[in-house]
């Protein structure tokens, strides 16, 4: 069987298969049917209807977002920074060469370095491939980095499969890299060049990379905050780590936990019960559940009169709204894997769920980036909130394949919510 991930199978010509992509390609741009699975890949296929739905410019070029001390600063706080030297050690020949770029980007497409001999980074500097510019498949079309990140895995891009013309002359293989501990998407590693690198060796390469910053990053990578942190977007259980050893929390263990989180002050007896239990606010029940909790975390860690935790425990509800006064309202939705203990209906986690929800969901929506609304739309907490599918359904263009879907589902959750006007027509007419 076929790999899908690799440009050319073994005895392909080269020059034949940039003449027939390429064409098909034209019918693509051109809006004439019949781009399939032969001549082009699905993977491909697949990219470019994306990228024609974000209404990329076949002849436009990736936007530079990051540039000068905000590009060195955002660096320097990245979690790729510290697996540089195993990029240039695995791949720096390659630099050296003068025939390919090595580069690296975040979740996001932005890349934050490109290496490579001046002459070949000097082509790249034409077609924006530049550190700080953006090249997810929405800003700059098929390509490896940003269709690597878009499928979650490794793959190439050969010639003409590039739906940005630029940069056509160009192959490339990359494979997205994850934080060994939560599974985040960090960023991609990509080797670009020519059409030679259209082989099996160059995307195997490109992934013994990524494995190799993983690997690294999950021994190496200093644990924040004495070694503890916890876990609580999209899990009815919290997940602790602490020194390493991973521990899911019960129901009301994850609940006190993310309460002592959120008031690092400390909170009476009295005080967590209201925050815990509606109907029962008996202190007694919250001081046997505490010592509980105590012999998990241990003595060292958790304190009482008030009860508090000791030192600062790195946890990532806190990193949502932390993003979101940064105004990194993209990173903040990356973040967030969903509300906080969902299944909680405690008193005081129930109004930390909506601390940390709420102001995301509003930055989402004045922000009205197509890219942000669909991902919110598309999770399991957006699936069903109307206001965020009409702002989706307004941002796409009119011609669209995913715009019918968008305001059907505006008119099915406007019948279901019993509002007037809820037939996929009047939805049409009122977001036109």
């Amino acid at each position: 069987m076929s790999n899908p991930w690799l440009a050319l199978h073994a005895g392909a010509d080269p020059a034949a298969r940039i003449s027939e992509v390429g064409r098909a390609y034209e019918r693509f741009v051109a809006g004439e049917p019949g781009v399939g699975p032969t001549p082009v890949r699905p993977v491909v296929a697949e990219s470019w209807r994306r990228s024609a739905d974000a209404r990329f410019d076949p002849e436009g070029t990736a936007p530079i977002e990051l540039t000068d001390g905000e590009l060195e600063a955002y660096r320097a706080a990245h979690p790729l920074t510290c697996v540089l030297p195993i990029f240039r050690d695995l791949l720096g020949g390659l630099a050296d060469d003068g025939d390919h770029l090595v580069a690296v980007c975040d979740a996001h497409g932005r890349l934050l370095w490109v290496e490579g001999t001046p002459a070949v980074l000097d082509g790249a500097a034409r077609m924006n491939f530049v550190p700080g510019a953006r090249w997810d498949e929405a800003h700059a079309g098929t390509n490896a980095p940003g269709t690597a990140l878009a499928v979650d895995h490794p793959l190439q891009i050969f010639a003409t499969e590039h739906f940005c013309r630029p940069v056509q002359d160009w192959t490339c293989a990359a494979a997205p890299i994850h934080d060994p501990a939560t599974g985040r998407l960090l960023g991609a590693i990509d080797v670009t060049g020519g059409d030679r690198l259209a082989n099996p060796h160059s995307l195997a390469l490109v992934r013994a990379t990524a494995l190799a910053a993983e690997a690294y990053l999950s021994t190496h990578r200093p644990a924040p905050h004495a070694g503890v942190a916890v876990a609580a977007l999209g899990r009815d259980e919290a997940l602790l780590t602490v020194a390493g050893r991973r521990i899911r929390l019960g129901r009301r263990h994850s609940e006190l936990l993310v309460l002592l989180l959120a008031h690092p002050h400390g909170r009476t007896g009295d005080q967590l019960a209201l925050d815990l239990y509606p109907d029962d606010t008996n202190p007694v029940t919250v001081r046997a559940e505490l010592s509980r909790l105590r012999r998990i975390l241990g003595p060292e860690l958790l304190d009482s009169r008030p009860y508090r935790l000791r030192s600062e425990v790195d946890a990532d509800f806190r990193a949502v709204p932390r993003l979101l006064e940064q105004g990194l309202v993209a990173e903040a939705l990356a973040a967030y894997a969903g509300p906080l203990l969902p299944a909680s209906d405690a008193p005081g986690v129930v109004r930390l769920r909506r601390l940390v929800e709420d102001p995301l969901r509003v930055a989402v929506l004045a922000r009205g980036d197509r890219g942000l609304l669909q991902t919110w739309v598309r999770s399991p907490w957006g699936a069903d909130d109307l206001p965020m599918w009409q702002a989706y359904a307004a941002a796409l263009p009119a011609g669209a394949p995913a715009r019918p879907l968008a305001l059907s589902r505006v008119a099915h959750l406007s019948a279901e919510f019993g509002l007037p006007g809820s037939d996929a027509t009047s939805m049409q007419r009122r977001l036109s």
